[in-house]
């Protein structure tokens, strides 16, 4: 049973939810039910557990029932290491959405300290061929449960980048106007492209550990240009010395926010991008279960949510997945559309049905 998870979950008013209630004890939970009947509802609503917008990225008033548009609410009772906590994240009629934690307000941020939650998803599957933005993102998602400090290291980057950048669209030529600024995003940045080169070493040495179903994927941080500079003073001087090209450009052309992630199928040295749709999918999953581990290694597994993601692999690759997500103790929150999906995991898992009936979605919990 994971150290690290989820025991209780609310969810009022929450896209196709109107009302549901479901409770955990540890184990993989397998969700399945027609496509389109609320099944991915609910792992975005556990997603909302942790920093950001979830994992579809929508805003709360995308994420309110229709038609009754009166707002969500989440609440959650999560099982730590060290005592249960207490979350409840909330949106009223499309405004921004709030956190609470153990009954006081919170960021959040704050969530970070609290869970660590890692997703895969259907969208995810273009990772490697589509623009490098997403490849950061989901770096950056990895960085973060590993240091629930790296999401404020990069909202700090991008709030100082865009005001530069206006500043650069505007034409503003004055060095006074840029230097506070660049010092602002010469640290944060620094600190970016620090707790993203560390999850890449974490995330390699928790492939050497272990021999799995799964590919292991070479992964470098890679510059669009040149290199990144290596010390906060170095990237503030780069920042500098970028000025007038950068006006040129309209935006800024140095800092983390240019790097890419590269992926390579090191059994047969063949980048991530020219893999085929299965191969791809098995890295992703493979750097999931990585993350994982090294988060088990380092204290307790996180919760896993994983969407569809068994439909897409043969019976002994999805056997091994459920053999690895229950050997690190991981509480995964996994959707299909039938329990044959879930056969190999057995006694080893809960399993809940959701159906859908006029537009509102029910979840049954099964033997």
């Amino acid at each position: 049973m994971s150290e690290l998870f989820l025991a209780t979950l609310t969810l009022s008013h929450f896209r196709s939810h109107k009302q549901a209630r479901i409770e955990a004890d540890g184990r993989p939970i397998g969700i399945y039910g027609p496509n389109g009947a609320g099944k991915t509802n609910i792992l975005e609503a556990v997603s909302l557990f942790s920093p950001g917008r979830g994992f579809r990225r929508s805003s709360a008033e995308e994420m309110t029932r229709r038609p009754e548009a009166l707002g969500w609410k989440l609440t959650g009772i999560v099982e730590t290491p060290s005592q249960p906590r207490e979350i409840e994240t909330w949106s009223e009629r499309g405004a921004a959405r709030s956190v609470r934690i153990d009954g006081k307000s919170a960021s959040q941020l704050a969530l970070g300290s609290v869970t660590r939650v890692l997703w895969l998803i259907p969208s995810m599957d273009r990772l490697w061929i589509e623009g490098a933005e997403g490849r950061r993102r989901f770096l950056d998602r990895m960085a973060l449960s590993f240091d629930p400090n790296h999401a404020e290291a990069s909202l700090t980057y991008e709030k100082a980048m865009r005001e530069r950048n206006r500043l650069l669209k505007n034409q503003m030529r004055d060095a006074h106007w840029y230097a506070a600024l660049e010092a602002q995003m010469a640290e944060a940045g620094h600190r970016v492209h620090v707790g993203r080169q560390n999850t890449l070493d974490h995330l390699r040495s928790a492939q050497a550990q272990v021999e799995t179903a799964f590919p292991t994927a070479e992964l470098d941080l890679v510059q669009t240009e040149g290199a990144m500079p290596e010390t906060a003073d170095d990237l503030r001087d780069a920042l500098a010395e970028s000025r007038f090209r950068d006006l040129a450009a309209g935006r800024t052309l140095v800092g983390p926010h240019r790097a890419d992630l590269h992926g390579t199928f090191a059994a047969k040295g063949v980048p991530a991008k020219d893999c085929s749709t299965g191969e791809q999918k098995a890295l992703l999953v493979s750097l999931i279960l990585a993350n994982a581990r090294a988060l088990a290694g380092d204290g307790a597994a996180p919760i896993l949510l994983l969407d569809e993601v068994a439909a897409h692999l043969d019976q002994s690759r999805r056997s091994a997945l459920y053999d690895e997500i229950c050997m690190l103790g991981a509480q995964a929150w996994m959707t299909g559309t039938g329990p044959e999906l879930f056969a190999e995991l057995g006694a080893r898992a809960q399993y809940l049905e959701v159906t859908e009936e006029a537009g509102t979605s029910s979840v049954t919990a099964q033997d």
